[in-house]
């Protein structure tokens, strides 16, 4: 006798999720790794093809041609144009066949027969708008202002690739309790008492998860906000060995890569005036500060890669995880409106 063995169908809302949740901007590589010639990368469920023009414009298509379905990114830049390798058809930037020349006059001239995004540079970082279907006008990408406000504000970006799904980086970042044991010996995170209670303070944009009764001391609290970009903000007191500028603050966001692996952005900011003191951070931070918090992120990194896929399915959580359930529950709220909305669609 045989015996049927149906998968088990994945759940649409973790699948939803583990690509990333839609009609959001999101960071999905430095700026410098577009330079002359098109790049392929697979960000959010998605393999994107991008490139700059002869004004070092950037577009965004999907990476396949309507043809045969090559890689556009295989091929020649003709100005707002992808030229495929495979056959020379000719893509605008917004995803409208130009030419077929193996076959002029072609009904797929004409058509828009790919996928096109919308993208902006900004802090140093490419952003895309990840919406559930082509938009002519995206909302606007509104970032803190650690990294809008260059007056105020100086800032770096720290970009890396784990292994593991984003979210468990969220679950991480939204932990402040973890720095007063994993990163005990940095130089910024080993003052404090080694318990705590927390407490959940809603904001218009999010919320904050912070230790009760204390404050500048160390690691003390993580804020989650959703500006049509979904951001992380922590600020660490710094000593005065570290230059002037007042804390530390760190701006995280995440994407998911292809193969459960994380893009990650964490831009390191300090309030200072330009001029001297600016100066003198930036002079600080390249000599002296950078490999130290190279060194707490590889802390992370090293304990993030080395859990199970499974961890959270066998976790026995207490207090100090009231915020990572918070905003576990409210992904996962946004993920089931947003497939209540195109079930709504469709039917």
């Amino acid at each position: 006798m045989t015996i049927a063995i149906h998968p088990v169908p994945a759940d649409p809302v973790d699948h939803l999720l583990e690509i990333g949740l839609k009609d959001l901007w999101y960071p999905i590589c430095p700026s410098h790794f577009i330079k002359e010639n098109p790049i392929s990368l697979r960000r959010l469920g998605r393999k994107i093809a991008l490139w700059r023009d002869g004004e070092g414009v950037l577009h965004a298509l999907e990476d396949r041609c309507p043809h045969r379905g090559a890689p556009l990114s295989q091929g020649v830049v003709l100005g707002d144009r992808l030229s495929c390798p495979y056959h020379g058809v000719e893509v605008r930037h917004d995803g409208v066949v130009t030419r077929v020349p193996g076959s002029p006059g072609c009904k797929l001239e004409g058509s828009r027969a790919t996928r096109h995004f919308h993208v902006q540079e900004r802090a140093g970082a490419v952003f895309l708008y990840n919406s559930k279907e082509p938009v002519d006008v995206p909302p606007p990408l509104v970032l803190p202002e650690q990294l809008t406000d260059e007056a105020e504000y100086a800032n770096f970006l720290c970009y890396t690739e784990w292994k593991g799904d984003y979210r468990y980086v969220l679950d991480n970042v939204m932990d402040p309790m973890h720095g007063t044991y994993l990163h005990k010996q940095s130089h910024s995170m080993a003052e404090g008492d080694s318990s705590a209670k927390f407490g959940v303070r809603p904001t218009d944009i999010g919320f904050v998860f912070e230790k009760e009764g204390q404050r500048n001391v160390n690691f003390d609290w993580t804020e989650w906000a959703d500006t049509g970009i979904h951001w992380m903000r922590l600020e660490i007191p710094y000593p005065k060995t570290g230059g002037p500028g007042g804390n530390f603050i760190i701006i995280g966001a995440f994407s998911p890569m292809a193969n459960g692996m994380t893009a990650t952005f964490f831009w390191r900011a300090r309030k200072l005036s330009p001029g001297w003191e600016r100066d003198t951070w930036r002079f600080l931070y390249k000599n002296r500060l950078e490999a130290r918090h190279w060194h707490v992120l590889e802390q992370d990194r090293v304990m993030l890669e080395e859990m199970e896929a499974d961890a959270n399915q066998h976790e026995n959580l207490y207090q100090h995880d009231l915020g990572i359930v918070r905003l576990r529950r409210h992904m996962r709220n946004l993920a089931q409106a947003q497939l209540a909305q195109a079930e709504a669609a469709t039917a």
